[in-house]
């Protein structure tokens, strides 16, 4: 009977920490400022969150967001969308971030996530890595790497969200 109560435990756990796996984690990650913020308080009133993985040496991932960029007053005005751009710059190159994001005007909430704690949290291992967070806070789709036109099934996916639809219908 001892076995059977572990095995139930251990898999009613297994199960739980799956379900959370679907949320953005609580990690704490720098604001260009240097200020640190909770990945947990990410927030956009009920309205899609992207949440894209890249760093200053990265040719797609500077290539995906300057594309997205040219396109984002548009679907923030269309939908509601925040992106959140997580710089995984380690402590030599993090100095690097603010320049060039200011360099190119990005209307992005930009953070720097140093030590690979957040990257790590959700399981990223190559970037460009974005993830479409619902206006739940769960995560309902994401994507690795970056070719020339990826933005549109993104903004296909989030439009679905903005207009309270699953990105599956």
């Amino acid at each position: 009977m001892k076995f059977f109560t572990t095995l139930f435990l251990g898999f009613f756990f297994l199960t739980l920490q799956a379900q959370d796996n679907n949320i953005v984690p609580n990690v704490k990650v720098q604001q260009l400022d240097g200020n640190t913020f909770n990945t947990g308080d990410f927030k956009n009133d009920g309205k899609p969150i992207i949440i894209n993985f890249w760093a200053t040496w990265c040719s797609p991932c500077k290539r995906e967001l300057n594309n997205i960029a040219e396109m984002y007053d548009e679907w923030v005005e269309e939908t509601g969308v925040k992106l959140v751009a997580i710089s995984i710059d380690d402590t030599r190159n993090m100095s690097k971030v603010a320049p060039y994001v200011n360099g190119k005007g990005w209307e992005y909430d930009v953070y720097i996530d140093p030590n690979g704690d957040f990257k790590r949290a959700l399981g990223v291992n190559n970037i460009p890595h974005t993830f479409l967070v619902d206006g739940n806070g769960k995560i309902v789709w994401q994507h690795n790497s970056y070719s020339e036109g990826d933005e549109y099934e993104l903004y296909e996916l989030v439009k679905k969200l903005a207009a309270g639809k699953s990105i599956t219908d």
